[in-house]
């Protein structure tokens, strides 16, 4: 199910015009596990903050993301991101109500709660886009939950644990750049097999019909070359990003389709930061 919806003031940190920015841009995708510190397990909302102060970037796709939860002190994860970047365009859209773990339903819609959808129904937990540049519009594609789940590392628990897979989906932001249109989509694909894979493809076909260039931001649950191999988009990024205190595996990724193919190759790093088992993945375009 994909649906679509033109942005207004009200979906952004403040009603406000974004800065001034040049031709580069800085993108990021990061993985907050719900913005929770590894050092101690608690979830403070100053750690966010601080997390998205050091990240400093034009547009970040987040994921694991609360909104509402008691476990995170009820506040709105992607407006706090967007209001500490100061950012003045950002959405948050639920992949499930309740708490992940617990008992949750599936969301449906676009999950903006401008417009009277599941947006405001209690805990939530999802995806978020925040982006310091202009969005002119938005769309949701929505996937179900693999009907199997595997056992996994969970922190905080000892051991492997059985977790069943949760709804998944992407949420793209035509954003108006100085060079002209360029699509973002920030996704959180499932950690089964096979159905992280099809969901790429889904997405990737999806995305083809909005305006280009194209750049895929996201936890994949795929390692490595993977998700290049299965897309056929440009891996902007090959770097470790998990576990954070000792990255060895790639699973935060930036693709990107529609590129100039010469000039400068972007840059990018992993950075760890006061939140999550993930660190982010900053990619610069020239």
């Amino acid at each position: 199910m994909a649906t679509t919806l033109r942005a207004s003031s009200e979906g952004g940190a403040g009603g406000c015009h974004g800065p001034a920015y040049a031709q580069s841009m800085r993108l990021a995708t990061f993985n907050l596990l719900s913005g929770r510190s590894l050092a101690d397990g608690a979830i403070r909302e100053s750690d966010l903050r601080a997390a998205a102060a050091e990240l400093d970037v034009d547009v970040v796709g987040l994921q694991e993301v609360d909104r509402g939860q008691m476990r995170s002190g009820g506040v709105d994860q992607t407006a706090v991101v967007a209001e500490e970047m100061g950012a003045a365009w950002h959405r948050f859209v639920p992949a499930l109500h309740g708490t992940p773990g617990g008992s949750w339903t599936a969301a449906d819609g676009d999950g903006d709660s401008h417009r009277g959808t599941d947006g405001d129904a209690g805990p939530a937990y999802g995806v978020g886009l925040v982006s310091r540049l202009p969005v002119t519009s938005w769309a949701v594609k929505r996937f179900g939950p693999a009907p199997v789940g595997l056992p996994l590392m969970v922190p905080g628990s000892r051991g492997l644990t059985m977790v069943r897979d949760e709804p998944r989906l992407a949420l793209a932001a035509v954003i108006d750049t100085a060079n002209g249109p360029l699509t973002v989509v920030t996704a959180h694909l499932s950690f089964v097999p096979g159905w992280n894979v099809r969901q790429l493809r889904a997405i990737s076909r999806w995305v083809a019909a909005m305006p280009g260039p194209h750049v895929l931001l996201g936890d994949f649950n795929l390692p490595g070359a993977l998700p290049r191999l299965i897309s056929s988009w440009t891996q902007a990024a090959r770097i470790p990003t998990y576990p954070s205190w000792k990255p060895r595996v790639q699973l935060d990724h930036v693709l990107t389709h529609g590129m100039p193919d010469s000039g400068p190759a972007p840059t990018a790093r992993a950075l760890r930061l006061a939140v999550s088992d993930h660190c982010a993945l900053v990619v610069e375009l020239p």
